[in-house]
């Protein structure tokens, strides 16, 4: 049984990706902490409750930052919505959130079951970075992270050169890279490399249930996007990715160990990935990249969610 904390800023790709969690048959997650990406932390906390609604999860949810460590950055309305989940209208979920900080609440959980939780972190790392400064014993007491972000090729899509993600919060990226190892990182070039075909979208979209219905109607913005960025009908799945590697590790197929950091200044380049491919700096290898994955199973894993 893998047994999951998520930490994340839903989001439609979010909401994917902790649907294919939640239905995944050896999974179990035990804990959600948000923190403000896509949206404000008061709209990403009030997502993670309806998602869970959704899929009959009573995992615990803890809200966290609601702003970055040094700089404040924008969200991504633009693609998820205003509400962050492709406003969709859904009512206000009556679930109540946790009193204690998802800070506090990651340090306690790993504290409690050294060794026992997969981590699992989609959004900004503003809570992870302050969590490890509290607690810098935490890389050996979850069994694993897994971290969507990063623009390993520096083929932004917040910047010229930088993932949402990472420029989001630079310095929280920088030292989850420079202070957690090891860890796995699902970029946004593997993201872009591994698209659903127009054949698997219609095929999610053609489930009939009450999860299939929730899918179609926060994904209709996002879909519309991509098929105006792409020209053709696609879902671009970067938090699905993650997750998928968490849940399968063999689902990436070719993967890389290099050295990893994240640049925090110049006026082109904040945020921006840097990846020592040749072994230039000296530094030892610190992040293992995921390079290809098997998408046709990452499809099956949300499609199993839509029953």
């Amino acid at each position: 049984m893998i047994r999951l904390v998520v930490d994340t800023d839903p989001g439609v790709d979010d909401a994917h990706a902790i649907m294919a969690a939640a239905a995944y048959p050896d999974a179990r997650i035990e804990a959600v902490t948000t923190v403000k990406g896509n949206v404000s932390l008061e709209r990403t906390t009030a997502n993670a409750c309806t998602i869970l609604d959704v899929m009959g999860i009573n995992a615990p949810i803890y809200a966290g930052c609601e702003q970055a460590l040094v700089a404040e950055s924008g969200g991504a309305e633009g693609f998820h919505g205003a509400d962050g989940l492709g406003d969709s209208a859904y009512p206000p979920s009556p679930r109540k959130v946790e009193a204690e900080h998802a800070v506090h609440a990651l340090i306690r959980l790993a504290n409690a079951e050294p060794g026992a939780l997969t981590l699992v972190a989609l959004g900004p790392l503003t809570n992870l970075a302050l969590a490890l400064r509290l607690d810098p014993t935490l890389p050996r007491k979850y069994r694993r992270l897994v971290v969507m972000g990063g623009a390993i090729r520096s083929m932004g899509n917040t910047t010229l050169t930088a993932e949402f993600n990472f420029h989001a919060d630079p310095e929280a990226a920088a030292i989850i890279l420079r202070d957690w190892t090891p860890l796995t990182l699902v970029s946004w070039e593997t993201t872009v490399e591994h698209p659903f075909s127009e054949a698997q979208v219609k095929a999610l979209l053609a489930h009939d249930s009450p999860r299939a219905e929730f899918l179609r109607r926060i994904s209709q913005g996002a879909l519309t996007f991509l098929e105006h960025l792409f020209g053709r009908p696609t879902m671009l799945e970067p938090d699905l990715l993650a997750m998928a590697a968490a849940l399968e590790p063999e689902i990436v197929r070719r993967k890389a160990t290099h050295h990893v950091a994240v640049e925090l200044s110049g006026a082109l380049t904040r945020g921006q990935t840097c990846v020592d491919w040749y072994g230039m700096s000296g530094k030892q290898p610190n992040v293992e990249l995921a390079l290809e994955m098997n998408t046709e199973r990452v499809w099956e894993l949300l499609q199993a969610a839509l029953i």
